[in-house]
């Protein structure tokens, strides 16, 4: 299992801050104080899904606009049907903490 820790600063509400989790791209999302992590690459060209748009919990990639719900992983819509992986969060006083199973 792996781990990774970020100062919940780094993360304000309705922002994402992408983060490396052992050489896996992972981005962390805030919404509404609720912290989320997702992968960050997009499953249909690789596009950088942390520097795409946050719409409460969505994601929308910038390069082609497929749009991933950041709880699931699932696709809303886009050219994919395969959908980003999700990874456990956990808020701790003033850390936010990331693992994989």
């Amino acid at each position: 299992m792996a781990e990774i820790v970020v100062d919940l600063a780094a993360v304000p509400p309705g922002t994402m801050k992408t983060v490396d989790l052992d050489g896996v791209e992972v981005v962390i999302a805030n919404v509404g104080g609720e912290c989320f992590a997702f992968g960050g690459i997009c499953p249909h060209e690789g596009g950088s899904l942390g520097d795409g748009e946050l719409h409460g919990t969505t994601v929308t990639c910038p390069w082609h606009g497929a749009r991933f719900d950041i709880r699931t992983g699932a696709v809303i819509d886009g050219y994919t049907d395969e959908p980003v992986r999700v990874y456990d969060v956990a808020v701790d006083g003033d850390v936010v903490r990331i693992r994989t199973a």
